[in-house]
């Protein structure tokens, strides 16, 4: 769970709050009117979620270009006897 203060005591508490976040290990939420407006995290939870985020995209890319490189199914019209393909929606 993160530490959440208003942003004008994190403006006066900003070199305290740094401390938490590099040496204690916390997570501290600044907000505005109460609702989130941006988190302290440390370097390496930085690092952690640049990665997830990486790794994420990655499969996404790899799943799209799976299904992209499907065999084409016209020879599978004929043999069952299909007699209509889906065209996309720009099709003529």
């Amino acid at each position: 769970m993160a530490y959440e203060i208003p942003v004008t005591q994190a403006r006066a508490e900003l070199a305290e709050l740094i401390n938490r976040v590099v040496y204690g290990g916390e997570r501290v939420v600044v907000t505005r009117h109460g609702k989130p407006l941006v988190a302290l995290v440390s370097a390496a939870d930085l690092e952690r979620l640049e990665g997830l985020a990486d790794a994420t995209e990655e499969r996404t890319i790899s799943s799209v270009t799976s299904i992209g490189a499907a065999p084409q199914a016209s020879g599978e019209q004929q043999r069952f006897g299909i007699a209509a393909e889906h065209r996309g929606p720009n099709a003529t």
